[in-house]
């Protein structure tokens, strides 16, 4: 466990830190999003209704980052549902208690606005995510299907 861990809101002075997070995620090829862009974008996520992104620290450093989007839909009698994306735990913290504290809190959040339910995709080749996601109690449900729209830059 990594000492102290506290899951709070991001504001705008965290962006330069969930960006060195993002580009630990599965050594993806694609440039890092610049940060002018990185706070253009940032502001519109502060319009979304009902959609924060989350930073977990330790010591007073940012260690990991979630976000957490809660979906209204006229489907399953009016109840929202959430969905938690970009999850990823600084390489030097994994395995030390870090991840699990996020999609708890995540959880405790989908919770308190009555979700009926937590979804999460995972790309098929994570397997010890996917094993750190069945140990939460999340477990397998149903296809993800995905399109590319626009080829990305490599």
């Amino acid at each position: 466990m990594v000492g102290n861990i506290q899951i709070r809101e991001a504001d705008r002075q965290d962006i330069p830190a969930i960006l060195a997070l993002y580009a630990q995620l599965d050594g993806d090829p694609a440039p890092a999003l610049d940060l002018a862009r990185a706070e253009e974008l940032w502001a519109v996520i502060e319009r979304y209704p009902d959609y924060r992104v989350h930073v977990a620290e330790s010591d007073g450093r940012v260690v990991g980052t979630f976000s957490l989007l809660v979906v209204v839909a006229l489907s399953h009698r009016g109840v929202p549902g959430a969905v938690v994306e970009a999850v990823v735990v600084d390489e030097s913290c994994r395995s030390r208690g870090v991840g699990e504290a996020m999609m708890r809190h995540a959880m405790d959040l989908a919770r308190a606005k009555g979700c009926y339910k937590v979804a999460l995709s995972s790309s098929s080749r994570r397997e010890d995510a996917h094993r750190f996601y069945d140990n939460l109690g999340f477990r397998r449900h149903g296809v993800s299907f995905l399109v590319e729209l626009e080829e990305r830059n490599a």
